[in-house]
């Protein structure tokens, strides 16, 4: 499968409403997630982190949802504290 982007997951989705849309969302990024990569190596889901992470702003959903998960898995890759 080819890593979409926040956009083309947005457009995927925007058939659906709601908690359905969220879901749907959460479905394809924990799909293309890659913690098995460096630096996390499988040692947590980054796309799950975001996904809780991302609960506590009350977005609901759409582009927006997917730029919230996206900017929050960065900072979760990215800190080095997680290496």
């Amino acid at each position: 499968m080819n890593t979409l982007t926040a956009e083309q997951i947005a457009k995927q989705t925007d058939n659906k409403n709601g908690i359905s849309n969220i879901r749907a969302i959460n479905k394809i990024y924990r799909a293309q997630d890659e913690s098995h990569l460096w630096p996390i190596r499988g040692r947590f889901s980054a796309t799950e982190r975001a996904i809780r992470k991302a609960r506590k702003f009350k977005i609901l959903g759409g582009l927006e949802y997917c730029y919230t998960l996206e900017n929050i898995i960065g900072n979760i890759v990215n800190d080095p504290k997680n290496w």
